[in-house]
């Protein structure tokens, strides 16, 4: 049997350290006018590698749950979905991150439930070394920044993936509740700047990353910065691509949004997938590659926000194609 990965001939196609969750998503009322939530895995890292996973990537997960019903739940929701978990800590004495996620119109309101949560308690003896030494790229985001030990393990494995010859990727996902202040969320957020060579970020995290609103003056700020690749997304309207500081629009699909969970994890992953298979060193690729590739993680974002939940509205391969198609 062959252990390695059709795309890009590593073991893994993408590694992601970081968060998975409860996202207790909120789910009408009951009978007494209560309202109902329903449990749904999530965590940002770990939307990515099922999107990654359902469209054919060979992917594992770094990062830490309970050795509790919702640690066990998230356990067997990945490696269903086809995500290698040997670097999935279930910790003893810590209980698994939960994110309460109310919804407006398909927008998202979020309280978590994380003083601590497992997720920040990853340090970096328990890192899977075998694991960071075999992916053709390693993701992290931001929520791995927010506390220690978690954000020393962070470093350690950007450092560790990098020196194997790993394309660091990034997702800054801002999240205001789990910062002591905008200003702290600020510098954090910039410090692994100058180690990443692909980042996404929102229309909302342009001005916190970069110190610039605009999309294309973010974008660009990035780039000026030594980013190779960044992507902006921009909700319906799509998402902005820039390489080598060009710019380009790319429009997205009209179909209604359910629910806007895992939106920009579906578009990342859709997008890594395609930069993954066209084969090129990241060096090579140019900006209509890069539009390309934006093209295809909006179909895969536009399919996701049509259903409810993150892991489990991700879509297969064939069901973006046939979007794209149309």
């Amino acid at each position: 049997m062959n252990d390695q990965s059709t795309l890009t001939g590593k073991k893994y196609d993408v590694v992601a350290l970081g968060e998975a969750l409860i996202d207790f998503t909120e789910a009408g009322r009951s009978p007494s006018g209560m309202r109902l939530f329903e449990q749904n895995p999530g965590g940002a890292p770990a939307n990515l590698l099922s999107a990654l996973s359902r469209l054919g990537a060979k992917t594992a997960f770094i990062g830490k749950v309970g050795q509790d019903m919702h640690g066990r739940f998230l356990r067997m929701t990945l490696e269903k979905v086809g995500i290698d978990t040997r670097g999935l800590i279930m910790a003893e004495n810590v209980f698994t991150t939960m994110a309460f996620v109310s919804l407006n119109g398909g927008e998202r309101e979020f309280s978590f439930a994380r003083k601590p949560g497992a997720d920040t308690c990853l340090a970096a003896g328990e890192l899977n070394l075998e694991v960071l030494d075999n992916t053709a790229v390693l993701h992290i985001g931001s929520l791995s920044l927010t506390d220690e030990p978690v954000r020393t393990a962070t470093y350690a494995a950007v450092q560790r993936a990098k020196k194997a010859g790993a394309i660091i990727s990034y997702d800054p996902n801002y999240r205001a509740s789990l910062w002591s202040s905008r200003e702290e969320a600020v510098l954090r957020m910039r410090e692994p700047l100058p180690l990443m060579d692909v980042m996404k970020l929102s229309d909302e995290e342009t001005e916190l990353l970069s110190g610039y609103r605009d999309p294309e003056k973010a974008a660009k700020e990035l780039s000026d910065r030594g980013i190779g690749l960044i992507a902006v997304t921009l909700g319906k309207a799509g998402a902005l691509v820039c390489r080598k500081g060009e710019c380009r629009m790319i429009p997205g699909y009209d179909l209604p949004a359910t629910d806007t969970t895992g939106a920009g994890d579906a578009f990342w992953g859709g997008f890594l997938c395609q930069l993954l298979k066209s084969g090129k060193p990241l060096e090579a690729v140019n900006l209509e590659d890069a539009a390309s590739f934006a093209r295809f993680g909006n179909a895969t974002a536009t399919i996701c926000v049509s259903r409810r939940g993150g892991i489990p509205a991700m879509p297969i391969l064939q069901e973006v194609i046939r979007l794209m198609q149309r």
